[in-house]
């Protein structure tokens, strides 16, 4: 994640003095930025094990994590086998995730238009219950099985 933070803030923050990025600088382009995906997006890696079948799924269900450090690939946790692949066979489904913390996260979008908020129509909203970020032992069983096969790779068949 912080590689990517990295390579993202390289190209698209821009310098005040030039007016450009340090990417355009460096190779008078723009860079290509259609490749980012969402973290944690719902994606479908194509699954290509030697034994699918006519009615075997031709792809399983998986979230984003990351990309691959040495190779040109997306790293995918798949739920199916509960192992995290490399590949570049993906197809991602990045507004499930975004419309569903949308429709969580307050009122409509239609309800806030600046119109409606000068007006005094759109109440601010008073939360009785406060946020509780999550714990440390979350974020261990989150991501232990990750953690497992980073650091205990399986054989190679």
């Amino acid at each position: 994640a912080v590689a990517t933070a990295c390579f993202t803030q390289n190209r698209s923050i821009i310098r005040l003095r030039h007016g450009k990025t340090p990417y355009e600088l460096m190779y008078g382009k723009q860079p290509d930025l259609s490749f980012f995906h969402v973290f944690g997006a719902l994606c479908y890696p194509t699954n290509d094990s030697e034994n699918v079948g006519k009615l075997q799924p031709k792809a399983d269900i998986g979230i984003f994590i990351g990309y691959a450090p040495t190779k040109k690939a997306f790293r995918i946790y798949n739920q199916h086998t509960r192992r995290i692949v490399e590949t570049i066979h993906v197809d991602f489904d990045e507004l499930t995730t975004m419309a569903s913390e949308q429709s969580s996260s307050g009122p409509a979008l239609q309800e806030m238009t600046p119109g409606t908020i000068n007006s005094g129509l759109v109440q601010k909203s008073s939360s009785s219950t406060s946020y509780v970020p999550p714990s440390r032992n979350d974020w261990d069983l989150l991501f232990q099985p990750m953690f497992d096969e980073l650091l205990n790779p399986p054989p190679l068949k």
